[in-house]
């Protein structure tokens, strides 16, 4: 659902849109299933917290790479490309610096 209605407010107000699509819904079902899976364990819950707040990182890398390339006039597929591959190392960071 999150899809369609950025898609559809996209076609008059992109920037809105890309607001809408980075929403942390996912993060925040994940949120609710850790806790109820762990019984509210506070220390599985800060964990959680501390990697989705660092991993943020990645994607804002992510986003940047496809705007520079956007910017070069890249075809979409390129863009893709180049954007997966700098959030790919940028989680492999992630996880390095947190172990």
């Amino acid at each position: 659902m999150n899809i369609l209605i950025a898609t559809e407010i996209g076609k008059r107000i992109p920037s809105a849109a890309g607001l809408i699509g980075v929403m942390p819904l996912t993060g925040a079902l994940v949120l609710v299933w850790i806790y109820l899976e762990n019984e509210g364990n506070l220390k599985i819950m800060q964990d959680f917290t501390k990697g989705a707040l660092w991993g943020i990182l990645p994607s804002i890398l992510f986003f940047l790479v496809a705007w520079y390339c956007f910017k070069r006039n890249l075809t979409l597929p390129v863009v893709l490309i180049c954007s997966f591959i700098s959030w790919f190392v940028g989680a492999i960071i992630h996880q390095w610096l947190l172990r």
